[in-house]
């Protein structure tokens, strides 16, 4: 049975994915968990040559600490870690989604690799998407980096695991990029 505070949520979510032509035959096929927006985000502080501009990414506060945490232990090893992307709000992830759609996409081929509004982590605020500098794109290539390999070894002593190793139940592209921190809190 839903509870009355996530009925509204599950509502809003149903009128985006009809708004994008996403059925619930659809998401059946995938082991989907829906994922709700937290009540509290913080700005991630820059560090480097652009910490005096203001970070575009938010994160819940303990996820913020373990990734500062583990970028400085990476630092200290004199591996580069950087944050990409982090929270991202339902809106945001249909804007995706409509965008992609636009310039002549599927349905079937975005969401191999993009989750339906509702069903990214990065909604929680807990889930990070770490490249090599501020710049690098989010290809399966990161997989053959220094930093790759740093994660693989000890994200999980700072409570991040990577959330789609190939093969994964949830039916997206192999993402050696994005990381959750304590996952488990993610699913509503």
């Amino acid at each position: 049975m839903t509870s009355p505070a996530i009925a509204p949520y599950q509502t809003r979510i149903q009128a985006l994915l009809l708004d994008l032509g996403i059925t619930a035959d659809v998401l059946g096929k995938r082991a989907l968990a829906l994922h709700q927006e937290p009540e509290t985000l913080m700005d991630v502080p820059c560090r480097g040559a652009a910490q005096d501009a203001a970070s575009p990414y938010r994160l819940t506060p303990q996820t913020c600490s373990a990734w500062l945490a583990m970028q400085e232990a990476a630092r200290a090893d004199a591996i580069p870690l950087a944050l990409v992307s982090a929270f991202r709000s339902v809106e945001r992830q249909r804007e995706i989604i409509a965008a992609k759609l636009a310039q002549g996409q599927t349905i079937a081929e975005i969401l191999a690799s993009v989750a339906p509004p509702g069903y990214s982590e990065h909604h929680t605020g807990r889930a990070i998407d770490i490249g090599t500098s501020e710049e690098a794109a989010l290809e399966e290539v990161f997989e053959t980096t220094a930093s790759y390999a740093w994660l693989k070894e000890h994200a999980q002593a700072f409570g991040f695991v990577m959330s789609y190793p190939r093969n994964n139940p949830e039916g997206f592209v192999f993402e050696p990029w994005h990381w959750c921190h304590h996952r488990k809190l993610c699913v509503m």
